[in-house]
């Protein structure tokens, strides 16, 4: 009975944490499939275009997406370990750093845009816009990284509401401004597919405001009041830790995004209409990939914070509530996908050919979330206890190895097209979900120190 209790009262907590992030990620998943929806009306060229920019995009956050695991995953660590200063320290160190690499990052990434997206397969009907959109994204890349920063500074010290508020707001800016802008409205000029960046930098601008405000409010753990009270400054060490941390789980999301450009590369060779349906399909694959993300920010937290109050048990626990919230919710989205697939897909286009690819992916989105989700959550554990490396590993065996092959195979020796890069797809999700959750189950990742 006591048992049942505890195992509740944790299931609770769970759910406390995890909510807000899992709907912090939905929401802004969503928000980019209406930022689709609302370019699908300037032409399957358009939506074909935005898609070019996507793993380029990702590519330059891949640093500061590693680093945020990493702050997260440390401030949790001091929190359980009641070492505020240090906490905080590790917050004001990784901002000074990711503010300085990103101006590195904006400026050659715009320098070398044109070959970049000609790389990425634009052609004469796709070139030109994908650089005006990417020009824009990549200018206001600044404000999206400090917010990155912050948010899994909060994440971890464990206040998930402040990142939900603050990237929902920043969605809704961001939809907003896609009406007023991409056809306008109101008196607003309409300027196409740069109207849609701009409306997405201004999403970004008003969340960055908004984190960095969150710095300032009076119970927060990470707090400018408080390091300033403390006369605290980031040292080298601060800063020699986050990387040691951060840099297994750069080589993991590089190694991932080689797999992901090289799939957008087969697929944007497939024509500009199974392009778009491709990218259409990956952005509601996204959706599925924000809940596993939302968990997965709860279970670093989670467990980030008991092992730092060296309780391996109940980091055990928290990872396993995790997985069956997980479980739950994938279900869920393969029931939604396989009923009502062909309608969602007729809100992005009305061509029956492009309506009869959705539907075919949708198919694989379903089997593929229920993979997803878990190997996200499992993940997540393993990052929180520090275990880094392995889920590298794992990444650069299933993304860069098994998901490039399977999908080089079933397209170029066997030619399936769009069939044989979900294949890929699939091949990859199910490896990291037998990779991860192994380890998980071997249990060694609660010894590990950061």
């Amino acid at each position: 009975m006591e048992r049942n209790r505890e195992t509740a009262g944790l299931l609770k907590e769970t759910i406390r944490m995890a909510w807000p992030a899992v709907l912090e990620s939905v929401f802004i998943q969503l928000a980019g499939m209406i930022d689709t929806m609302m370019v699908s009306s300037l032409g399957t060229y358009a939506v074909s275009a935005v898609g070019l920019t996507v793993q380029p995009k990702f590519i330059a956050l891949s640093l500061f997406i590693s680093m945020s695991v990493a702050v997260s995953a440390l401030v949790a660590r001091r929190r359980g370990q009641e070492r505020r200063e240090d906490a905080n320290r590790i917050m004001i160190a990784s901002v000074l750093f990711s503010a300085a690499a990103c101006l590195v990052i904006t400026v050659l990434s715009i320098a070398l845009m044109n070959p970049i997206l000609r790389f990425c397969g634009s052609n004469a009907d796709t070139h030109e816009a994908a650089c005006v959109y990417f020009r824009i994204i990549q200018g206001g890349m600044i404000f999206n990284v400090l917010s990155f920063i912050i948010n899994a500074a909060q994440r971890g010290s464990g206040n998930t509401r402040i990142a939900m508020t603050t990237n929902v707001t920043s969605s809704i800016v961001n939809i907003i401004f896609n009406y007023l802008l991409i056809n306008g409205h109101f008196g607003f000029p309409a300027l196409g597919l740069r109207g849609a960046a701009l409306a997405t930098v201004l999403g970004t601008v008003v969340a960055c405001a908004m984190s960095f405000g969150s710095l300032f409010h009076k119970n927060s753990y990470v707090s400018v009041p408080y390091s300033l009270a403390q006369k605290l400054t980031a040292s080298v060490q601060d800063l020699i830790d986050i990387l040691k941390f951060s840099v297994n789980i750069f080589l993991e999301n590089i190694a991932m995004r080689i797999g992901f450009m090289y799939t957008a590369l087969i697929a944007a060779r497939l024509g500009t209409d199974a392009f778009a349906a491709h990218n259409v399909a990956m952005n509601f694959l996204g959706v599925s990939f924000a809940f596993g993300d939302g968990m997965q920010v709860a279970a670093v937290a989670l467990i980030g914070r008991s092992l730092g109050e060296r309780n391996p048990e109940r980091a055990k626990t928290y990872g396993n509530l995790c997985q069956r919230v997980g479980l739950c919710i994938s279900l869920c989205i393969s029931a939604v996908v396989l009923l009502f697939g062909r309608p969602i897909f007729s809100l992005f286009f009305r061509d029956p050919h492009i309506l009869d690819m959705g539907v075919m992916l949708f198919r694989y989105i379903a089997v593929i979330t229920v993979f997803q989700i878990t190997q996200i959550i499992f993940a997540g554990c393993l990052r929180g206890a520090g275990d880094v490396r392995f889920t590298m590993f794992g990444a650069l065996i299933s993304v860069a190895i098994i998901r490039t092959a399977v999908t080089w195979l079933f397209t170029t020796p066997i030619p399936l097209g769009l069939t044989g890069i979900w294949l890929g797809v699939l091949s990859d999700q199910f490896s990291r979900f037998v990779l991860f959750s192994a380890r998980f189950r071997k249990g060694e990742w609660v010894s590990l120190r950061i």
